[in-house]
C-alpha cells in the first residue's frame, strides 16, 4: 500500500516539474535596466509624436470654424497639405540641418536623415522615434501660419513658402537651442518651443500678414472695424479641445526620457502644469472679456485657453502650480488685448494665431528665469537675446520669401475670387455644398 502511495506521489511529481522546467527554458531573461529605459524612453517620443499630429486636426477644426464658409475647404486642404510637406522636409534637410550642428554652431549639416541615423540618439531610445516627435514639431510651425492669412492667401504660394519654413527657417533657428548651437551654449532655455516653435510660427505669420494686407472690407476706409463671424464656433471649440489634449503630448515628452522614476515623476508634473496654464488662461480671458464688453466673447476665450498652453511651453516643469496658474492667465489676458491692438493698426489675423503663438510665446520665454534658482543660469538677458535673435532671423527670412513669392507668381487671389470664396476660386468646390452660394456670408 506505501509503495502504491508512494508511486502515485512520484508520478504526480513527475508531472508537475516538466511543465515547470519547460516554462523555465522558454521564459526569456528579464530585461537589463538599460532595455527598460531605452523601451519607455522610445514609448514616450511615439505617445509624444500622435498626440503632437493629432493636433493638426485640432488646427484644422480651429481654422475651419473660424474662417466664413466660403473658405472652410480652404484651410483643411492647407492644413493637410502642410503637415504632409514637413514630413518631407523634416526628412529631406530639416532634421539634420537641426541636430546635424556642431555644439556652439550657427548651422547644421544639408543632408537626408536616414532611418537609424543616430545623430542625436545617445543609444537610450529609438532614433526613429525622436525623428518623428522632431517632425510633428516643424508641422507645427507651419500650421500657425496657415490661420492667420486665411480668406486670401493662394494655395500654391502658401506650400511654397511652408517647403521653405519647415525645411530651412525653422530648422536653422532650431538648432540654435535644441541641437546645441550657440544660444544653448549661452544659456537660452526654451524647453518645449513657445519660442522655438510658436513664436517662430507667429513671426512668419506676421510678416505675411503685413505683406499680404487684410481682407477687402476688413477696414473700410471710412474707419472703424468690419467683423467676419466665423462659420462655425462649436467646430472651433472642438479644434481648441483636440489642441488642448496634444499639447500634453508636445510638452510632457518634451522631458525626451522617461525611463526612470525621475523622469516620470517630471512628466506627470509637466501634464499638471500645462493643463492649469491653459485652464487658467480660459478663466483670465472670460473674465476680461466680461468686464470689458459686458459679454463673454467665446473666440477669445478659447484663444485664451491656447495662449495659457503656449505660455507655459518655454518652462512647464520648474513652476508650482500657482506659478503655472499665473503664466498662463497672463497668457490669456495677453489675447484679450492684443486682438484689438492689431486691428488698430490693421494687421488682419484671421484666427488671432499672433496674439496666441506669437505674443504669449514671447511671454512665457521672458518669464522662464522667474522659475529657475539662479544656479541654473537661466537669465532674462539671454532669453531676451533668444528672443530677438530668433525673431530677427525668421522674421527678415520669411519677410524676403513672401516678397519674393509675391513678386514672382503673387499670393493673393484677385478681389472677383476673394469674394467668391477660395473654395470654389481656388479649389472648385465647397465645403458645405447644400447650403448654396447665397447662405454664405460675404
Amino acid at each position: 500500500m506505501n509503495l502504491s502511495k508512494n508511486l502515485i506521489r512520484a508520478v504526480i511529481a513527475a508531472l508537475l516539474l516538466i511543465p515547470g522546467q519547460a516554462l523555465a527554458q522558454e521564459t526569456p531573461e528579464f530585461a537589463s535596466f538599460a532595455d527598460t529605459a531605452y523601451i519607455f524612453n522610445t514609448l514616450l517620443f511615439l505617445i509624444g509624436g500622435f498626440l503632437v499630429m493629432w493636433m493638426a486636426a485640432g488646427f484644422t477644426m480651429l481654422e475651419a470654424g473660424l474662417v466664413r464658409t466660403k473658405n472652410v475647404a480652404m484651410q483643411c486642404t492647407k492644413n493637410i497639405a502642410l503637415y504632409s510637406i514637413a514630413g518631407l522636409m523634416y526628412w529631406a534637410v530639416g532634421y539634420n540641418l537641426m541636430y546635424g550642428i556642431d555644439a556652439g554652431g550657427v548651422i547644421g549639416s544639408f543632408a537626408v536623415w536616414a532611418p537609424g541615423d543616430p545623430a542625436t540618439s545617445d543609444g537610450s531610445y529609438a532614433s526613429a522615434s525622436d525623428w518623428f516627435f522632431q517632425m510633428v514639431f516643424a508641422a507645427t510651425t507651419a500650421s500657425i501660419v496657415s490661420g492667420t492669412i486665411a480668406e486670401r492667401i493662394k494655395l500654391w504660394p502658401f506650400l511654397i513658402f511652408t517647403v521653405i519654413l519647415t525645411g530651412i527657417i525653422y530648422p536653422i533657428q532650431g538648432s540654435w537651442e535644441w541641437g546645441t548651437g550657440w544660444l544653448d551654449a549661452r544659456g537660452f532655455s526654451d524647453f518645449a518651443g513657445s519660442t522655438l516653435v510658436h513664436s517662430t510660427g507667429g513671426w512668419a505669420a506676421l510678416a505675411g500678414a503685413l505683406i499680404l494686407g487684410p481682407r477687402m472690407g476688413k477696414y473700410p476706409k471710412g474707419g472703424g472695424i468690419h467683423p467676419f463671424p466665423g462659420s462655425s464656433l462649436p467646430l472651433a471649440t472642438l479644434g481648441t479641445f483636440v489642441l488642448w489634449l496634444g499639447w500634453f503630448g508636445f510638452n510632457g515628452a518634451s522631458q525626451l526620457a522617461m525611463g526612470t522614476i525621475a523622469d516620470a515623476n517630471a512628466v506627470a508634473i509637466i501634464f499638471t502644469n500645462t493643463n492649469t496654464a491653459a485652464a487658467a488662461g480660459a478663466v483670465a480671458a472670460l473674465l476680461l472679456t466680461q468686464l470689458m464688453y459686458k459679454k463673454v466673447d467665446l473666440t477669445l476665450v478659447l484663444n485664451g485657453a491656447l495662449a495659457g498652453l503656449v505660455s507655459i511651453t518655454a518652462e512647464p516643469l520648474t513652476p508650482g502650480m500657482g506659478q503655472a496658474a499665473l503664466i498662463g492667465a497672463v497668457g490669456g489676458i495677453i489675447v484679450v488685448f492684443a486682438v484689438p491692438m492689431l486691428d488698430k493698426f490693421k494687421i488682419d489675423d484671421v484666427v488671432g494665431a499672433i496674439p496666441v503663438h506669437l505674443m504669449a510665446g514671447i511671454w512665457g520665454t521672458m518669464i522662464v528665469p522667474w522659475t529657475h534658482a539662479p544656479e541654473d543660469g537661466v537669465t532674462y538677458l539671454e532669453q531676451a537675446i533668444g528672443v530677438v535673435s530668433i525673431g530677427a532671423f525668421v522674421f527678415t527670412a520669411s519677410a524676403i520669401l513672401w516678397f519674393v513669392l509675391k513678386l514672382t507668381i503673387g499670393i493673393r487671389v484677385s478681389p472677383e475670387e476673394e469674394m467668391m470664396g477660395l473654395d470654389k476660386a481656388e479649389l472648385g468646390l465647397e465645403a458645405y455644398p447644400e447650403f448654396g452660394q447665397g447662405s454664405q456670408r460675404v
